[in-house]
């Protein structure tokens, strides 16, 4: 049974999601401050959120380690590292560098639909005829967004190949959600999501070493303050911010409220890169949500039978 929504958890979450939107406005607006490529600063981002994950998985080791885990655990957090927050982040990274923020996040909140797609074709769940019509909504959506940004961003050379990037990494990372739902309860929260970013963390770390030198990483205030805020801001808050959701009100209830994500972006990104906001990016925008929305509470509704 879901958890009732509180106040607190509300805010906690619907916080955390706005943040969250937030890495696509400052991916933007460093590419175009500093020059720099999409690896090097993915690498500072994570870089700078380092400290703060080695002390909670620290402090989780201390507190919430109650159950040893295993090595196949390990090598499923391991695995969902991997793809959750290195090889997603770096698919989301380079597809920036050419789309907008506002088609960047739409493409990306396809996850939810890939996840439940995940679950009825490879563990077998049932796909109910809620679920399809969410399914049907959210496709239709991004195909009216997608179609009505091609008008403003195809002269854009790169415009193919960075959706292309930003549909992989909603791919990999619905396959993060749906090992983390199965090892989260087994794992907690906490001590889940620390070890993940730790896992992902090597893995970007590794990536950056065998196609850069460490020494021509160009360390301006300007590149050093839009990796310090992407790693604060739009990775170490949210991330905890999140899991604390979770545990306040549940998955179904945070996953519908993360839902304000994509409308977040596309005013920020109004706001902060001059983007231009169109009527098929507002009316796809709105059925993307309500797909979302619609798997959100048929997955409530299911869980209280």
């Amino acid at each position: 049974m879901d958890k009732k929504i509180t106040l607190a958890g509300f805010l906690i979450t619907l916080l955390g999601a706005i943040f969250f939107s937030t890495k696509a406005i400052l991916v933007k607006l460093a590419f175009h401050a500093t020059q720099v490529d999409a690896v090097t600063l993915l690498s500072l981002r994570m870089l700078f959120s380092l400290p703060f994950y080695l002390l909670a998985a620290w402090l989780v080791a201390r507190k919430e380690n109650k159950q040893l885990l295993t090595r196949r655990d390990w090598l499923l957090i391991l695995t969902m590292g991997i793809l959750g927050y290195y090889l997603s982040s770096l698919f989301d990274f380079i597809g920036l560098q050419y789309v907008s923020a506002g088609l960047e996040r739409l493409i990306l909140f396809l996850y939810p639909t890939f996840a439940v797609l995940i679950n009825t074709f490879y563990f077998r769940t049932k796909l109910g005829s809620v679920q399809l019509i969410a399914l049907v909504l959210t496709y239709l959506g991004i195909g009216i967004a997608y179609f009505g940004e091609m008008k403003l961003d195809t002269s854009h050379p790169g415009f193919y190949y960075g959706s292309f990037m930003i549909f992989l990494c909603a791919i990999t990372y619905s396959f993060y959600l749906v090992g983390t739902g199965r090892m989260v309860q087994r794992v907690g929260v906490t001590r889940y999501t620390a070890y993940a970013m730790l896992a992902a963390t090597a893995g970007i770390f590794v990536h950056f070493l065998v196609t850069h030198r460490v020494q021509d990483i160009p360390f301006t205030g300007t590149l050093v303050g839009y990796g310090i805020a992407l790693a604060i801001i739009a990775t170490v808050l949210p991330s905890f911010m999140m899991s604390n959701g979770m545990k306040r009100i549940g998955s179904n209830n945070v996953s519908i409220i993360t839902s304000i994500g994509p409308v977040s972006t596309i005013l920020q990104a109004h706001w902060f890169l001059g983007e231009e906001i169109i009527p098929a990016q507002i009316f796809g925008t709105a059925l993307v949500i309500a797909g979302v929305i619609l798997i959100g509470w048929q997955s409530k509704f299911a869980g209280n039978q």
